[in-house]
C-alpha cells in the first residue's frame, strides 16, 4: 500500500463518505467475488467521494458508475476492482493507464504501491485529477494526450489498463507492454463490450481471457483542452 497518501478530514469523510460506508462497500465487493485483499483495501482507502462532483458525494460509496461531466463517468467501484485484480496477476511494477478520468482508478493503483503513468485526452479532466491527487499524497505520472498513441517514451510497462471501450485492442498499446505483461481493456460495441485480459508471451503470441460483460463510456482519439 502506498505509504505517502494523507486524509485530511474532507478526504476521511463522515457520514455517507465515512469509513464505516467504504468498509461495507469492501464487503459488497468481496461477496460479488472481488477476492485480492490487496484490492479491497485499496477500495476501502482511497477516498471515492473526492473523485466525484460535491453533490454526488453521498453516492460515492454505491456500488454503481457515476457521471463526471464531459460525457464521462467514475467507473463502478466492482469493475475498478475486477480491472485491478486482474492486473495484479502479472505482479507489474509500472503500469500506463489510458483514460485518467476522475483519477480514481489511478489512485487505486497507485495505493497499491505502484509506479503509475496515466493519460487523459480532456484536459480539465487531467487537471481536477491531478488536484486530487496532489491532496491526499498520492504520486501518478501524468500527460494530456491522445489514449491511442500511449506514451511511447515512457514504455515498456508491466502492464498496461485502458478505461475507455473500442472495437479492438489498439496497437500501439501492445507494443509497449513488456514481454509477460498483461493489458486489460473494454472491447466491443457502444453498448456491449467484453472485458479482456491480454497477456502478452516472450514469443510475441498474446493470449486472451475473458473477465465480464461491461460498458465503458468510447475510447475516442485527439485531445480536448
Amino acid at each position: 500500500m502506498n505509504r505517502g497518501m494523507r486524509l485530511d478530514a474532507e478526504a476521511i469523510g463522515s457520514g455517507l463518505t465515512s469509513q464505516r460506508v467504504r468498509d461495507r462497500l469492501v464487503e459488497r465487493l468481496r461477496a460479488s467475488g472481488i477476492e485480492d485483499e490487496r484490492v479491497l483495501r485499496a477500495i476501502g482507502t482511497v477516498p471515492r467521494h473526492l473523485f466525484v462532483d460535491e453533490a454526488l458525494a453521498m453516492r460515492a460509496y454505491e456500488d454503481t458508475a457515476l457521471p463526471i461531466g464531459h460525457g464521462q463517468t467514475i467507473s463502478q467501484p466492482w469493475v475498478v476492482a475486477k480491472m485491478t485484480e486482474a492486473l495484479l496477476q502479472t505482479a507489474p511494477r509500472k503500469v500506463l493507464e489510458i483514460g485518467t478520468g476522475s483519477g480514481y482508478q489511478a489512485a487505486v493503483l497507485a495505493a497499491l504501491g505502484l509506479e503509475v503513468h496515466t493519460v487523459e485526452r480532456i484536459g480539465e479532466l487531467l487537471r481536477s485529477a491531478r488536484k486530487r491527487f496532489r491532496q491526499i499524497g498520492l504520486e501518478v505520472r501524468s500527460k494530456h494526450d491522445d489514449g491511442y498513441v500511449g506514451w511511447a517514451e515512457n514504455a515498456p510497462f508491466d502492464a498496461i489498463m485502458v478505461t475507455a471501450g473500442g472495437a479492438a485492442v489498439v496497437d500501439a498499446l501492445l507494443d509497449q507492454l513488456s514481454p509477460g505483461g498483461a493489458l486489460i481493456a473494454p472491447v466491443g460495441s457502444a453498448t456491449s463490450q467484453e472485458l479482456l485480459r491480454l497477456v502478452k508471451h516472450e514469443d510475441g503470441r498474446v493470449e486472451r481471457q475473458m473477465l465480464a460483460p461491461v460498458v465503458f463510456v468510447p475510447l475516442l482519439p485527439g485531445t480536448i483542452d
